[in-house]
């Protein structure tokens, strides 16, 4: 009687493993055996159908393991091309920030790594040349009041018939003239921004961003154009990818491309153009991409780009660390919403790092890229307790 109840109560068996402290569960669905046993049924059990082998982990679980995913799509081998590149700022998420007058540094407002934004003063440079503007910009605005009036007495004696028209003439250019200087020093002086004062001149920055490189220490005197700092825009930048002449022959603007950071996360990125030149050292093209979200300039990465005038195959290709080996069958984890599904899979060639699977996915999936084995391990481990 006591094993009657025990074998009717177990409606479902779970294995419940702890990978790492991350509460990893393998479930195998045994339940119409289970039934079937209770209900004391003298017939000969037919054949149980096994359910897939899954992996229930939280999302949260998910990312402390370490554990990437790729979202896949049919392409093969040949119509990829795996290159190398590095992470630059574009041309509007990088400014050179330079002195416009020769001077003297009296002021340091910002320094490595500070936050920026657009107009904000960097630093002060007091400088003879920022007097100069000032007094040219005075002087002019004076002249063009005193040109002003003149007009206003000639356009008051011509209409008391006083004065002859040419000479209204004459004090009209006189006064068009003046006005233009006035604009001219106006704008000479705003573009080296003068203080206040006259004394000096600002230096500021014509992007947001942070200071990535400073070379100006308080007191230096600097001449015109010399670089002080230099500012960069995080969320601006761009992908630089070599690509040989062959294969930048099948590239198109648009093209969809994958980027491969080497903390094993995927980024999905668009080309923008292709040097339609070569590099004389390199003897490749350039293939610039357009990625969105923050990257470190200076990051070398690979990429892999999908060129559409490439050739067509129905064969899914994914990283050779996605595709793991089971009691002799190759398999590759789906991710699913209560984690991952091992999904027995049929692969083809391989090339850098890169494997076809020929049989058992679909495009669109989302497969364990980074760190499967521990999925695998899992799995193992859920088997060698069932026996």
């Amino acid at each position: 009687m006591m094993d009657k109840r025990l074998l009717g109560g177990g409606a479902a068996v779970a294995i419940v493993a702890a990978l790492g402290g991350y509460g990893i569960a393998r479930w195998t669905g045994n339940e119409p055996a289970a039934t079937e046993a209770a209900s004391g049924n003298a017939a000969a059990p037919e054949k149980e159908e096994k359910a897939p082998d899954t992996v229930a982990m939280t999302p949260q679980a998910v990312q402390q393991a370490g554990i990437a995913t790729e979202t896949i799509n049919p392409g093969g081998l040949g119509a990829e091309i795996v290159a190398q590149a590095t992470v630059s700022a574009s041309p509007q998420g990088e400014a050179i920030v330079t002195a416009r007058a020769a001077g003297a540094v009296t002021r340091l407002l910002k320094r490595l790594g500070d936050p920026v934004r657009a107009g904000e003063t960097l630093a002060v440079v007091e400088s003879r040349d920022a007097a100069q503007f000032a007094a040219d910009r005075t002087a002019a605005a004076a002249k063009s009041t005193l040109a002003q009036k003149a007009l206003a007495r000639e356009q008051y004696l011509f209409r008391q018939k006083v004065s002859a028209r040419v000479e209204l003439e004459q004090a009209e250019a006189e006064a068009a003239s003046a006005a233009a200087e006035a604009r001219r020093a106006s704008v000479a002086a705003g573009a080296a921004r003068v203080t206040s004062d006259g004394r000096g001149v600002l230096v500021s920055s014509p992007i947001s961003g942070r200071v990535t490189s400073e070379n100006v220490s308080l007191g230096a005197f600097v001449q015109p154009e010399t670089e002080l700092m230099r500012v960069a825009d995080a969320s601006k930048i761009q992908i630089e990818a070599s690509v040989g002449p062959t294969d930048a022959q099948r590239l198109s603007p648009g093209d969809r491309a994958i980027i491969e950071l080497p903390d094993g996360r995927t980024v999905e990125a668009k080309v923008r153009a292709v040097t339609p030149g070569l590099a004389n050292d390199t003897r490749s093209a350039t293939a610039v991409l357009d990625v969105p979200g923050t990257l470190q300039p200076g990051l070398a990465v690979r990429v892999r780009l999908l060129p559409s005038r490439g050739g067509t195959s129905n064969a899914i290709v994914v990283p050779e660390d996605a595709v793991q080996t089971l009691e002799g069958r190759d398999i590759v984890f789906v991710r699913t919403a209560q984690g991952f599904r091992a999904q027995n899979v049929t692969i083809g060639q391989r090339s850098s790092g890169r494997v076809e699977i020929l049989k058992g996915l679909v495009g669109g999936s989302q497969v364990a890229t980074k760190n499967a084995f521990l999925l695998k391990a899992e799995l193992g481990k859920g088997a060698g307790e069932e026996e």
